[in-house]
């Protein structure tokens, strides 16, 4: 799982939110604060700011590195430095979930600087094996809810994964089949179609302009 934060600003609490969730103290980290006094740039607005000095730009600027963690355990793997010219960390709590910045240049240069590590994680890192058939659907998500539950059930052994998605302010909406046997996906369709009132479409919109408009 991915976050992202922009802890420059006054009211962003995606480090204190994360560590509440998972009852987690926030810890000055000092390794990413002294690598933010080595690499960050004195700001033309604030010409006397000091580390040394207490004030409200300082208490600021330690707010981006009063990180989540586990003190049970050791720092290696909380928190990542992925890139050299950066101070800035990925904070990672359980394993599984990357704080990482909201401003988009930081953000694509940390992303960059962690697929080393993730894409060996990922079972199909290209996303090449997985195939997924729309349907279209005329039927109210709570009309179809029931069938679909039980679909998902019978085809769960098989790896599919059943969705509906409700388009608001539409009269059709989507019905989802996501796995790795296109054949047998594939197989699943007709069936569907006559249970949902559907039809298979490539887009969303596909068949938004054959609505009778008087219905």
């Amino acid at each position: 799982m991915k976050l992202t934060q922009d802890t420059t600003r006054h009211d962003d609490i995606t480090y204190q939110s994360v560590a509440k969730a998972f009852e987690l103290k926030l810890v000055e980290h000092q390794e990413a604060l002294t690598r933010m006094k080595k690499l960050s740039k004195p700001h033309p607005s604030q010409p006397n700011f000091s580390y040394d000095v207490p004030s409200p730009a300082l208490e600021a600027k330690k707010r981006m590195i009063r990180l989540p963690m586990d003190t049970s355990r050791d720092d290696e793997g909380q928190v990542l430095f992925v890139d050299e010219s950066l101070w800035v960390p990925v904070s990672v709590v359980n394993g599984n979930i990357h704080i990482l910045p909201g401003v988009p240049r930081l953000f694509e240069k940390l992303l960059e600087g962690l697929k080393p590590g993730l894409v060996p994680r990922l079972t199909d890192p290209e996303g090449k094996g997985v195939y997924r058939i729309l349907i279209s659907t005329p039927m109210a998500e709570s009309a179809v809810a029931s069938y679909l539950t039980e679909l998902a059930g019978e085809v769960e052994s098989k790896g599919v994964k059943v969705g509906s998605y409700p388009r608001w302010g539409r009269k059709r909406n989507s019905v989802t089949l996501v796995g790795r046997d296109e054949e047998y996906l594939l197989s699943l369709v007709g069936e569907v179609e006559k249970n949902v009132q559907g039809k298979r479409v490539e887009r969303e919109d596909e068949m938004d302009q054959s609505d009778d408009p008087d219905e």
